[in-house]
């Protein structure tokens, strides 16, 4: 009888400010536990990062992620979405060459089984999307300003 080797899993979640409810990266480990009970992996690492931004690599957890990937410690990451692992084209590049150097798989809840095209389609979207809400929220500031309203901050 042959065994089934172990495949490890790590876990990342994250969230971006402040404003969001630091029960969020609970309830991502929580669905990516989930997702690796069901395919039979071993949890072996769980990573995240509070209130900073996906646009940055310059976080704790991440870095951690991408040091245990370097060393060959993981067969795997678990995350919610591709988002979640990174929201920078630059870096999302980098975290993919890693994986396939690695040969380390992406699973997300949103996305299923990540390959390359979906890795930097996701990373597109997501620049745009900061970029879209960087303009939004100056258009929104702006109006509160000429409305004689304070737009916060100095």
């Amino acid at each position: 009888m042959t065994k089934t080797p172990h495949i490890r899993a790590a876990i990342y979640a994250r969230y971006s400010t402040e404003m969001q409810k630091a029960t969020s990266v609970d309830d991502q480990v929580r669905i990516c536990k989930a997702i690796c009970k069901e395919r039979g992996y071993v949890v072996a690492h769980i990573f995240s990062d509070d209130a900073i931004s996906g646009r940055t690599d310059d976080r704790a957890g991440y870095q951690s992620l991408l040091r245990t990937m370097e060393c060959g410690g993981i067969d795997v990451i678990v995350a919610e979405s591709v988002n979640r692992l990174s929201r920078d084209a630059e870096h999302t590049a980098r975290l993919c060459k890693i994986t396939q150097f690695r040969r380390i798989d992406v699973v997300t809840k949103l996305e299923g089984n990540v390959d390359d095209i979906r890795f930097y389609l996701s990373s597109i979207v997501s620049s745009q999307f900061l970029k879209d809400l960087a303009i939004k929220t100056h258009r929104g500031l702006e109006g509160r300003v000429l409305a004689g309203k304070s737009a916060g901050g100095l």
